[in-house]
């Protein structure tokens, strides 16, 4: 683990990657308490304030400290995006890791029945979801959990196959041991690294799919202080306080940036050949 620290601070994706995340996740734990104001008060003659020593981001359409807001929301947009990508990754790496060791026919369906979902965009996936469950924050998490569970079940089996040759994973055949003990103690730790990798940089497209769900309506909803939900709700005010839809942009841009460079100094960092 020091090792691919080391690794990952030696390139400069990776650094940055790791700063920005860091700065997020910092954000998201203790967010709520460096927060000046409570995030969903109404205070009618604060409205549209210029970010000042008082509001140091300025305020919304209804008075809410928006600094507050960005804090508040670090945990909602952040964190759902994080855990929908855990959903998606662990769902797909199970069905491409069992795919890969059952073969044959077996592989072939499953194979065919993702490629099959897979030519639905994920946006387009999520928005069928959300309306068949109903617009909550939790719905959008499943709906990109299971909007990612295609692609990374394709990723995960790519590697699989070639694990699936290796000599521990016959020996275990010739053991006798079941499909279910070789895909989880045999296969499944020995496709880790690229799954991770694959993982992080979709943290990235969780957090930008989770705010165009909640900018549509159809994910997290008022007063919750989302960040696609704020960059929705100020969009008819920006002639007032463009500063009101600049500050949650800003955010949701850091947030996928930064994973995107983490996901990059990751694959630098687990490259056998650097």
């Amino acid at each position: 683990m020091a090792e691919l620290l080391r690794r990952m601070l030696r390139s400069p994706q990776g650094a940055l990657g790791l700063l920005l995340v860091g700065l997020m996740l910092v954000l998201v734990i203790v967010g709520p308490w460096l927060a000046p104001y409570n995030p969903e008060t109404f205070t009618p003659l604060q409205r549209y304030k210029p970010p000042s020593l008082q509001f140091w981001l300025g305020t919304d359409q209804y008075g809410r400290d928006i600094l507050s807001r960005l804090l508040y929301g670090a945990r909602a947009t952040v964190l759902m995006a994080i855990i929908a990508s855990a959903l998606g990754t662990l769902a797909g790496a199970l069905i491409g890791t069992t795919s890969a060791y059952l073969g044959g026919r077996s592989d072939e369906a499953i194979m065919r029945t993702i490629d099959a979902v897979m030519s639905i965009p994920s946006l387009l996936m999520a928005l069928l979801i959300v309306t068949l469950l109903g617009k909550s924050s939790f719905n959008a998490l499943l709906a990109i959990g299971i909007a990612f569970t295609p692609g990374m079940a394709r990723v995960t089996r790519s590697v699989a196959l070639t694990v699936r040759k290796q000599d521990y994973v016959s020996a275990a055949i010739a053991r006798g041991e079941k499909a279910r003990y070789i895909v989880w103690r045999e296969m499944l730790p020995n496709v880790v690294a690229p799954i991770v990798v694959e993982m992080t940089i979709r943290v990235a497209f969780a957090v930008m799919l989770f705010a165009t769900l909640s900018f549509l309506g159809l994910g997290a909803q008022p007063p919750a202080p989302e960040w696609g939900l704020m960059v929705s709700e100020s969009r008819r005010f920006m002639h007032l306080s463009p500063w009101m839809i600049l500050w949650p942009s800003l955010a949701i841009a850091t947030v996928a940036i930064g994973f995107n460079l983490l996901g990059d100094g990751l694959r630098d960092a687990l490259n056998p050949r650097t």
